[in-house]
């Protein structure tokens, strides 16, 4: 990606997006072109960001092949710098390492990048999302780059999976979607499925980014106050962010 094509994103006639990408440019950088060109100088409502990100894909790759292929080859690479994928990057290796077991679960997919990655080191994995159709999509995809991933349509408050199900479960970028009274139920759910470990990553912000949908910020203190309540051995560390990592005893 380059520095030229973060400009192109204007808004034109009747409110629609104008733009000039092509396939080979698209990739999930297009989050960060739209919250910089669009949403911070106020051309855009935060709440038209979804609507704004899905009509571009769609116009320039309808299938979605180039926006995944494109996305997964930056984060195997590491992104150009300053990008969406470049932040990511290293939140992707440092979940990918912390992984255990044959057995784990994304919860908030969204586009799955993070689940595509672990199916293809060789882990089986179910790739949960709240939005049926965004859960859809990873399956298509999955299955198109014959990289297969269970997708479920599911709540992070209510996991449709049973109890001590999978080995690792995942909350990547997850908790700052939602407001902070249901931390506990998450965790709640994550540690009745997992066997072994349960991982939460979070962004540590100044303020929330409304444009990618965060309603709160986090600090080590509340990660420290998260694995404290619930009894069991964790860790917290900083990596591109926060991390919690809890141990079930089994």
């Amino acid at each position: 990606m380059t520095a030229t094509a973060r400009a192109r994103l204007r808004i034109g006639a009747g409110g629609r997006i104008d733009h000039d990408i092509r396939p080979h440019e698209l990739s999930n950088d297009l989050a960060g072109w739209i919250a910089d060109d669009l949403v911070v100088p106020g051309l855009l409502d935060p709440a038209g960001f979804e609507d704004a990100f899905v009509g571009v894909v769609c116009e320039v790759d309808p299938g979605w092949t180039a926006f995944y292929g494109n996305t997964l080859g930056a984060l195997r690479d590491g992104g150009t710098p300053g990008g969406t994928n470049a932040g990511m990057a290293p939140v992707h290796d440092r979940a990918a390492a912390l992984a255990v077991g044959p057995h784990v679960v994304e919860l908030g997919c969204c586009f799955g990048f993070l689940s595509l990655r672990l199916a293809a080191e060789g882990h089986r994995v179910t790739a949960v999302d709240l939005v049926p159709g965004t859960a859809h999509l990873l399956g298509s995809v999955s299955t198109a780059l014959d990289t297969p991933v269970t997708t479920l349509a599911g709540d992070a408050l209510a996991v449709p999976l049973q109890d001590a199900s999978a080995d690792t479960v995942f909350a990547v970028h997850l908790l700052e979607h939602l407001p902070r009274v249901l931390d506990a139920t998450v965790l709640a759910e994550m540690l009745r499925v997992a066997r072994r470990r349960a991982v939460v990553a979070v962004p540590f912000e100044d303020e929330p980014t409304p444009a990618w949908g965060h309603v709160r910020t986090f600090d080590r203190d509340d990660l420290h106050t998260l694995g404290t309540a619930t009894g069991l051995p964790f860790t917290v560390t900083e990596h591109h962010g926060g991390w919690l990592v809890i141990d079930v005893p089994r």
